[in-house]
This record gives C-alpha cells, structure tokens and sequence, in this order.
C-alpha cells in the first residue's frame, strides 16, 4: 500500500482538497502508475458538481502523462519504467463492438479493479476511473499507451492531454468526420476540445477552417492552430456567415464544440447538403433540439456524435505524438499555465472564466529533469 497525495472532492460542490489517499500494490491486469503530469478538464469539474454521479468522494484528474512503477499479474502492455499516456478507454476486445473491428466503441472498458481509498478507508471513485491528481495511481493496464519516442522533460505535459480533451477534439475531426484533404470544416466553440478540433482540420488538410466563437481572444487563438477564417457569432450570424465563407453552400463538415441547443442547430444549417455534422460538446442532462424531419431528410448527410472523438488510444497517440515531434501539431500551444498539484481548485476558477485552453498540474519530474519543483 502506497500513501501518497491526491485531489479529492468530497461531496457535490465542495472545493477540490488536497488529501492523502491510499493505493494498493497491483493486481492482475493492473498498473501502478507515477503520475508525471495531469490536465485541468471540464469533465472533472463535472464531477465536481455533481453531473456525472454521486459516487462522492471523487478522485479528480485523468488527462496524464506518467512512469509505471509496477505491474500486476498477467500484465503484457507495459512494463515498469515505461512513460505511459493515461487514458479511459481500455478495450476489452470481447464485447460486440470489439468483435464487430470497432474497438473504439467498446461497451466494456476495463477499468482497476482494486480501491484507492482515503486514509480512513473509505472508498475513492477514480475520474473516469483514472484520478490522476496524484503522486501515485492504480489503472486496468489497457488504460495505459506507451510512448515510445524520446521527449524532452517539459514535452510530458502536452502529450498527456492527449488523454481526453484534445483527443476529442482532433477525433471528432479526423475519426468521427473523416475530413479529407481540401474540404471546408467549421468548428462552433474555441474553447480546448474546439480548438484541438481547429488544429485537427488543419492536421487532416482541410483549405477552409471556419472558427466559430462569441470571444474575439478565443478567436484569434483559434487562428495560431490553423483557422483561416473567424466569426463572432455575438455580431454575426454564423449560419449567414459559414455560407458566405464557403461559397454561399455551407461546410463539408461542422463540428459542435458547445453542446447545447442553439449551437446544435446552428452546426445542423451552416453544413452544405449531404455535409457531416458532429456533436463533441458534451450536453447536459435533459438537453432537447427541435428540427423539422423533413430537413434532416432533404439536407442530407449526416448527424454524428464523437464519443471521445472516436478514439484508439493505441492507433491514436502514437501517432499525434509524431506528429506533434514533426512539427505538424502544436500541442505545447494547449498548454496555457503550469501548476502544482495544490493549485487545482483556483485552476477551474480560471477554467470556467475562459482564461485557459489547459493548466497543467505537473506532478513529478520528468525523465531527464534534475530539479525538482
């Protein structure tokens, strides 16, 4: 058993507090994990107010980057001493979607076994059964993918936010639309997942990257990831404005990075017929949109909502992360502060003020760094 500190938040919209926690020794198919860095995302504060369950008190943290410092039995993934990208989609290669060559969709996702828990022993629920705002972790193996190229100490921070929400946001473009080298992409919403959409598109070779957003500073950051073009939905229309931008027809694919209403329908009309539209905002509960059926049939194409964008973490950040080394995505560009793992609370208050694409808690050193924080 390894007592270590970690970021817990103990009922519905308590503050996030820095607590020691408890965590065991792996078991079978389980890893044990040195968290390096860890990422700032919405969906914790989700958990933090209670809109992903009640299973309180929440382990926070999951967009991390770390060392396996042991293995469980039967573990062949990784091995101690790998650096290791976190991510909540371990495949079971059983279930349906596994079987039908859609891991991506797997409906049985491994997670640990085996409790972190609080010195008191009660028992921790993990962040979409990771926690990483901690100096130590306990995953399911699958839920760790090897990084097999060299980094240098400070690259650990952008690669690990490939574990959630820039993923999403490159996936919805490159996975769930497919988009093709020359077409028209527009993304409502620069917030992270929308601007890693905006860097997606121009990743796949999109000509015409439409951002959409009611904040010119989120705009103009939008450009630096590769838009061509910006509309403030706040003095524009975008639905007009997309049209005018693409020829008077509408985008090849339209991705939805707000998730509610009004930004549905919005993505729904400014694609052009038989366009893609893809929903990654992630809506909450109980949300409705009203569309007449006749102009679902009568546009055409399609209507999609990307589930972490897609993603095989396997197939998917082997490869980003080549490309983020070649010069081709500026994932260091996400990273907006770097902070301690005592900063996590103050963090969403930036985060919900739209001050951050992401903080960055860094956790340990890094391989290769001699001082520490």
């Amino acid at each position: 058993m390894h007592e270590v500190r970690g970021v817990v938040v103990k009922a519905k919209n308590e503050p996030a507090t820095l607590e020691t926690i408890l965590v065991p020794d792996p078991g079978p198919g389980e890893a044990l994990v040195d968290v390096l860095t860890c990422g700032v995302c919405q969906t914790d504060l989700h958990y933090k107010v209670g809109a992903v369950g009640e299973d309180f008190p929440y382990l926070l943290g999951h967009e991390a980057s770390g060392i396996v410092s042991a293995v469980g039995e039967g573990v062949t993934e990784v091995a101690v001493g790998d650096a290791v990208i976190l991510n909540w989609r371990a495949v079971c290669g059983q279930c349906r979607a596994c079987k039908k060559g859609q891991p991506w969709y797997c409906f049985n996702t491994h997670n640990a076994v085996q409790k972190m828990t609080l010195a008191d022993g009660t028992e921790l629920s993990p962040a979409l059964g990771i926690g990483a705002f901690a100096e130590k972790t306990l995953v399911a193996a699958g839920q760790c993918t090897k990084i097999e190229a060299e980094l240098a100490p400070h690259q650990y921070a952008a690669v690990g936010l490939l574990g959630c929400g820039v993923m999403a946001g490159i996936g919805a473009v490159l996975n769930t639309a497919a988009v093709q080298r020359g077409e028209s992409v527009a993304v409502i919403g620069c917030g992270g997942v929308g601007t890693a959409a905006v860097a997606g598109a121009a990743l796949a070779g999109a000509t015409t990257i439409i951002a959409v957003d009611l904040d010119d500073e989120k705009l103009a950051q939008a450009r630096s990831f590769g838009a061509t073009h910006t509309v403030n939905s706040r003095t524009q229309d975008p639905v007009e404005a997309v049209k005018a931008l693409t020829g008077g027809f509408g985008a090849d694919v339209v991705i939805d990075a707000v998730g509610i209403a009004p930004t549905f329908k919005q993505a729904f009309e400014a694609r052009d017929l038989a366009g893609r539209m893809v929903l990654v905002g992630v809506p909450d509960p109980g949300t409705t949109w009203e569309i007449p059926l006749d102009q679902v049939f009568g546009r055409g194409g399609s209507i999609k909502s990307a589930w972490y964008g897609d993603t095989l973490p396997s197939r998917d950040f082997p490869m980003l992360v080549d490309q983020y080394r070649a010069g081709r995505l500026d994932l260091d560009g996400f990273v907006t502060e770097r902070i301690g793992i005592d900063q996590v609370e103050p963090a969403f208050e930036k985060m919900t003020a739209g001050k951050v694409l992401r903080s960055v808690v860094e956790i340990a050193p890094a391989p290769g760094t001699e001082a520490t924080r």
